[in-house]
């Protein structure tokens, strides 16, 4: 009987101890969790309400099923999984009902199988994404008159900002106890957090909240107490960049290492700012921001800015449906006008990170401001570069010996031969001192540039620790031309990223310069001066479309497959943007003490957007997001200032191609006539439901567990919502089509429409001509045939023209797959 139950006890003691081994082996992560259930936003309300945010949700009876929603999930996670085996990261409660939970993925299993549980979804992470762009725009003389200057642009809006948090010191958000604000933002309740950096007084009525989000960053890393702050204080730079664009104040000196640059203004200078830290220097989780996102809409914020968010689709459910998307357009049903970077991994097609209909997604564009540099050589030759540096003695005129890296080195040195050492300018230790003390050093973009393992920061380290009177980073022919973008550097230097123009220099420096029969330098003879770099030119094509910018066409799945939503939708300027920034900068060490930086991307375009549309929810309170996405869209030029297509920059760094629609989506965005764009088109909650009922071959259990709404009707194809824009995937014989229009002038007026078919079709409209009253509505059907199969997208436009000019653009982009 004593060894039947020592085996027992064996048996047990084993079965416990290999499955306590296996859970040490697996490492836990962070899980996203749907549960069945309406949210506080949505409970006892039908599916057409909306603008449920803010104080509408601090009732009595909001609280008690708030409260009744976390105890719920409490109970699932205490029975379905292990004690000791999960930590709960966040219950989300007001626009989606779920949790976000720290386990193992054999846990994870367990709940994806647990009653009432609608998705188990893995965390993706989460990554982020101007003096004169308000000039660019057009604002000071457009809609900033319309709406009593610069002092009151964006009066009464709040912009929601969910990034890296802010620098609550700078200038760009001070507020100006001359010019009090006095708007009333009622619709808002939310609360100051303080921390380290961070002392409450950071709310001062132009910031007017700051919170953080924390747990999923700090679930699946140790954080850095010196960098990681758990605060709402930016400690990267990028947060407070994002905000300053969008609402910083107005009129701002930018000055960096002494230099004037000029003043930076945001595009709605008195809109309020409402922080929502979720991303750190260390890592940022999906968790931590689509916390953000439903704390944001609970405190009733007007825009939402997202230059951050997951940097690829869900892999196990289609584009639409992943849960950062799920919660995007729970936050668009309450009223929130979104706006999305459209990623940085252009400009190979299908790259867009920002998929949904109800969103609007950024891309970038240049504007025609640029800082050249130019380096003088001693035969009187100049070459241009990129500097934003100031200039070697004598504004560059007196000129300094000139030495090649490699030709300075140690000879004797014990330090590795690779190309960091000997030709990128990476180490002081390689060089000889007397060589480069008091010279202008050529650097070698090389294989430590090329896999990004060098940096110009330790270029302009050595040249402090050496002595350098300044740097030049050429290219090689080996890798060819790259890309220079102008940053503020604390020495003098310059960027020569053509191949052709390193040639000149090479060429001249190897006339001057005397080897031995070993090939050693022996006499440097050769000069140079580096110019200044600091002054802004103004001139040259622009907009181009950014490299950089994500490309479409939209896609539903992780395979790329096509789907009928234009996608970016509209561009803005992203390229060499100044705003504010955090000395701490602990991402860019190149930027460690400046107050602001010039920076590149999506992230820079989003927040020109979501200022753009403060403005226009100031102008017009009433309009909901998609009416105010529709005027933003439909009001965006396709011309350049040459009057010419807008370009975009491709694969080919000295060339520019025509753009398409999936480079630029509806054009560069016109502040002065979206707020006027006679016509607008909208869709609601109900509208975006039947959109995903309507895609092909998506399963309608799925959509209903992850929305928490039936396929009730569909849209018949899904290019039939009614959005600024056409987009048909794949186009068989002939489609019909309808947009329907609202006149939002205070006047009737008669449009003409017209059309420019895209190849392979041909496009009729019905009516031709139409008259519409002020706030009355018009429906336009569109009639596609197929003429010719095509192997790919091709391009056209509706083009409404109204008796008193407004005009109304819609993008079209069709493939035509076939004539049967």
């Amino acid at each position: 009987m004593a060894n039947t139950i020592d085996a027992s006890l064996y048996t047990a003691l084993l079965v416990f101890t290999m499955s306590f081994i296996a859970c040490l082996a697996e490492e836990k992560d962070i899980y996203l969790v749907l549960v069945e259930g309406d949210p506080v936003a949505f409970h006892d309300s039908t599916p057409s309400s909306n603008d449920r945010r803010g104080s509408d949700l601090d009732s009595d009876v909001s609280k008690a099923h708030a409260k009744k929603l976390v105890e719920f999930h409490d109970q699932i996670l205490e029975s379905t999984l292990e004690k000791g085996s999960y930590n709960k990261l966040y219950s989300f409660k007001h626009i989606v009902n779920g949790f976000a939970v720290h386990t193992t993925p054999s846990q994870a299993k367990k709940l994806v199988n647990a009653q009432q549980i609608k998705l188990v979804e893995r965390d993706r992470r989460a990554k982020i994404m101007t003096t004169y762009t308000p000039q660019f725009l057009g604002l000071p003389q457009g809609v900033w008159t319309q709406e009593g200057g610069e002092k009151n642009a964006g009066e009464g809006i709040v912009i929601g900002f969910v990034d890296t948090g802010i620098n609550p010191l700078h200038p760009s958000f001070s507020c100006d106890p001359e010019n009090p604000f006095t708007s009333n933002i009622s619709h808002f309740s939310g609360v100051c957090e303080p921390g380290p950096r961070f002392p409450e007084t950071s709310c001062n009525g132009k910031i007017i909240s700051a919170r953080f989000f924390s747990a999923g960053a700090q679930a699946v890393a140790t954080l850095n107490t010196s960098v990681d702050f758990l605060s709402p204080f930016d400690a990267v730079g990028h947060g407070s960049h994002v905000a300053s664009t969008a609402a910083g104040n107005a009129d701002v000196p930018v000055v960096v290492n002494g230099f004037f640059y000029g003043r930076a203004s945001g595009m709605a200078p008195r809109a309020r700012i409402s922080v929502y830290k979720a991303v750190y220097p260390t890592v940022g989780t999906l968790a931590d921001v689509i916390a953000a996102i439903d704390q944001a809409t609970l405190d009733g914020v007007d825009i939402l800015t997202l230059s951050v968010g997951p940097d690829e689709p869900p892999r196990d459910t289609i584009t639409f449906l992943g849960i950062f998307d799920v919660f995007i357009l729970f936050a668009r049903r309450a009223g929130v006008f979104v706006v999305q970077a459209a990623g940085n991994q252009g400009p190979a097609p299908s790259t867009v990170v920002a998929y949904s209909p109800w969103a609007v997604a950024a891309a970038s564009c240049s504007t025609d401001r640029s800082y050249p540099g130019s380096l003088l050589l001693g035969d009187g030759q100049i070459v241009g570069g990129v500097g934003l540096s100031g200039p070697t003695c004598g504004k560059g005129l007196f000129l300094s010996r000139l030495v090649m890296a490699k030709d300075a080195l140690k000879i004797n040195g014990t330090f590795p031969r690779t190309p960091q050492y000997i030709e990128e300018c990476q180490s002081p230790e390689a060089f000889e001192p007397n060589l480069v003390e008091g010279s202008i050093v050529i650097c070698t973009f090389s294989d430590g540039f090329y896999n990004q393992t060098s940096t110009i920061t330790a270029i302009i380290d050595t040249a402090r620790t050496l002595g350098f009177v300044g740097f030049i980073l050429i290219a090689s022919q080996n890798y060819g031309d790259f890309v220079a973008e102008p940053v503020p550097y604390s020495v003098s230097g310059i960027l020569v990223p053509k191949v052709s123009s390193s040639q000149i220099i090479l060429h001249y420096y190897e006339q001057q310069t005397e080897r031995d029969e070993r090939g050693f330098a022996i006499k440097f003879n050769a000069q140079a001066g580096i110019e200044e770099g600091r002054v802004a030119s103004f001139e040259g094509r622009a907009p181009t479309v950014s490299r950089f910018s994500s490309r479409g066409p939209d896609f539903i799945d992780i395979n790329k497959n096509p789907t009928d939503v234009l996608k970016p939708d509209v561009i803005a300027p992203g390229h060499q943007i100044w705003a504010a920034w955090s000395p701490v900068s602990a991402l860019d060490p190149i930027l460690t003490g400046n107050n602001f930086a010039l920076l590149s991307g999506t992230s820079m375009a989003t927040p020109h957007i979501a200022g753009i549309a403060a403005l226009i929810k100031q102008y017009s309170p009433s309009w909901t997001p998609s009416m105010i996405a529709s005027a933003i869209s439909t009001t965006a030029t396709e011309y350049d200032n040459f009057g010419e297509l807008i370009m975009a920059e491709g694969f080919d760094i000295s060339g520019l191609t025509t753009s398409s629609h999936f480079d630029l989506g509806s054009g560069l965005v016109s502040a002065t006539r979206a707020i006027d764009p006679g016509l607008v088109l909208s869709s609601g909650f109900e509208d975006y439901i039947s959109f995903l009922c309507s895609l092909p071959n998506v399963d309608r259990i799925s959509i209903e567990a992850r929305t928490g709404v039936r396929c009730s009707q569909s849209l018949g194809h899904p290019a039939n919502l009614n959005l600024p824009s056409v987009t048909i995937s794949a186009l068989t014989r002939s489609l019909q089509l309808r947009r329907r229009f609202r006149n939002v002038g205070n006047r009737s007026e008669t449009y003409l429409s017209s059309v420019l078919p895209p190849n392979g079709t041909t496009v009729s409209l019905s009516p031709p001509r139409f008259t519409i009253a002020p706030q009355e509505f018009q429906d336009l059907d569109i009639q596609f045939n197929v003429t010719e199969a095509l192997e790919d997208f091709s391009f056209g436009g509706i083009v409404l023209t109204g008796s008193l000019n407004h005009i109304v653009r819609i993008p079209l982009s069709v493939k035509p797959v076939s004539m049967i």
